[in-house]
């Protein structure tokens, strides 16, 4: 492939999800705040950019995969006026759906093509190519990214207009979230009652009651070992009490969600 594709974000998901589009025979340039995470990038053959700007000048597909809002605006402040008519903006970041609207203007200001693309699976499912991309934006966007997104996706959809990716994100993140917490609950109930707690836990991934949430649950200690993932599921949280304030459905999950998550974070949700 001629195109020439661009990735910021090389974290645990974004990192494999940039070597998937090395892989995948698609010329990349990456850009990181510390020179020495372009090396294992580089190594295989990308290119290196200076400045966010650089990066966007030559890229006809940049994806972002950064924290949250707040990342996402400044790196989109200086990737947006750099980019090329006809190139494409993919957020895989997971953030409030208006800000992806607000983004998807000013794209369609400069003729840049706008996907808000949050994903689903983590390191191992990048690594493995088998990701859920969730998308929101134009037919038209999401054909053009679709070659792009094919090299470490395991499923592509699109979902509806700018925002609608993220809206569906939210929505996942936030039962993963329910799950783990109501399993945490039946096994403190089944520890209440007498019932070895790993007995049950084994019995449960093979039952009726099981979920990928739970399975989670279960290979972990405690909860405070889900340290690591734990802020970003309450960050997701939180963003569905902000986008459906005094959603009745919206508050049940939270409410499943909230034990384990307070109990991971040590804190508040």
């Amino acid at each position: 492939m001629t195109i020439r594709t661009g990735f910021i974000g090389l974290g645990s998901q974004g990192g494999p999800m940039a070597h998937k589009m090395l892989d995948g025979c698609f010329a990349l340039t990456v850009w990181a705040r510390r020179p020495e995470a372009l090396e294992p990038y580089t190594a295989k053959g990308a290119e290196g950019a200076a400045s966010v700007a650089q990066l966007g000048a030559v890229c006809a597909h940049v994806g972002v995969c950064v924290v949250d809002d707040a990342g996402v605006a400044e790196i989109c402040d200086q990737l947006i006026p750099a980019m090329r008519p006809g190139s494409l903006l993919a957020i895989h970041s997971t953030i409030l759906p208006d800000s992806c609207i607000a983004l998807e203007a000013r794209c369609m200001e400069r003729g840049i093509a706008f996907l808000d693309a949050p994903v689903s699976g983590g390191g191992p499912a990048a690594e493995a190519g088998t990701l859920t991309v969730m998308c929101g934006g134009s037919a038209d966007a999401f054909e053009q990214a679709r070659p792009v997104f094919a090299t470490f996706a395991g499923l592509n959809v699109h979902l509806g207009p700018a925002g609608s990716g993220q809206r569906a994100k939210i929505v996942n993140n936030t039962l993963m979230a329910a799950n783990m917490g109501l399993g945490l609950a039946a096994l403190d109930a089944g520890e209440a009652l007498g019932i070895d707690r790993k007995a049950l836990a084994d019995l449960i991934k093979a039952s009726s009651g099981r979920s990928f949430g739970f399975e989670v649950l279960a290979r972990l200690p405690s909860p405070v070992a889900f340290a690591h993932g734990a802020p970003l599921l309450a960050k997701d949280t939180n963003l569905l009490r902000n986008i459906l304030p005094g959603n009745e459905a919206a508050d049940q999950l939270r409410s499943a969600a909230e034990p384990f998550l307070t109990a991971a974070t040590g804190k508040p949700i």
